[in-house]
């Protein structure tokens, strides 16, 4: 089994008796208010023409095939070096269609303790979900593990998509030296993620 191998000024914090939102510059116990978030589109900007063998930009009339843009590939050309996918990814993801392709604004969060992921949705509440459409945006972002909002440090990025059959998975994102893994889970009490990890979600 695989080892689970953004810096923003905001990061969500999971205490022992709960979450809470800390920064440097805020007294013990008082909230923030202000968060920041990733801007991510697929659309191509307006002023750049679109290159369609690209996948990097996608038409707003086209649909999101994931199985297009899932591929294990680490080769120079590939569009986002991946040197693996999971079982449960494949079986579970790599055949979804999402029609809703245009930009999102995601927020990120860092657990400073471990957490399940009933603990994190928990937390979140409604705004906990993304799009597969949403993880490949920022994964073009870093498509050879260079910096951005996703952990390139041997610590998972999380998202909480839902695949085929309509139900919620856990979709993780790890950065395993030369190319990306990526891997799903059932949503569940187990396995937890370990502090550092850093979830996204709308």
């Amino acid at each position: 089994m695989r080892q689970l191998s953004l810096t923003l000024s905001l990061a969500f914090l999971l205490a022992a008796q709960g979450f809470s939102v800390a920064a440097d510059d805020t007294k013990s116990g008082q909230p923030v208010v202000t968060a920041d978030r990733v801007a991510c589109s697929l659309r191509p900007k307006p002023e750049e023409p679109s290159d369609p063998s690209s996948t990097s930009a996608i038409p707003h009339t086209e649909k999101f095939v994931a199985r297009e843009h899932f591929k294990e590939d680490i080769a120079s050309r590939a569009a986002v070096k991946i040197s693996w996918l999971g079982a449960t990814f494949a079986q579970r993801f790599t055949n979804k269609v999402e029609d809703d392709v245009g930009g999102a604004s995601l927020q990120t969060f860092v657990l400073s303790a471990a957490a399940s992921d009933k603990e994190v949705l928990a937390k979140l509440g409604q705004s906990h979900e993304s799009r597969l459409a949403d993880v490949w945006c920022t994964l073009m972002q870093q498509p050879n593990g260079n910096g951005g909002p996703l952990e390139i440090n041997a610590r998972p990025n999380v998202f909480y998509v839902r695949d085929i059959a309509g139900e919620l998975g856990a979709v993780d994102v790890l950065w395993g030296g030369v190319g990306w893994e990526i891997g799903a889970s059932p949503v569940g009490d187990k396995p937890r993620w370990p502090a550092g990890t850093r979830v996204f979600s709308r």
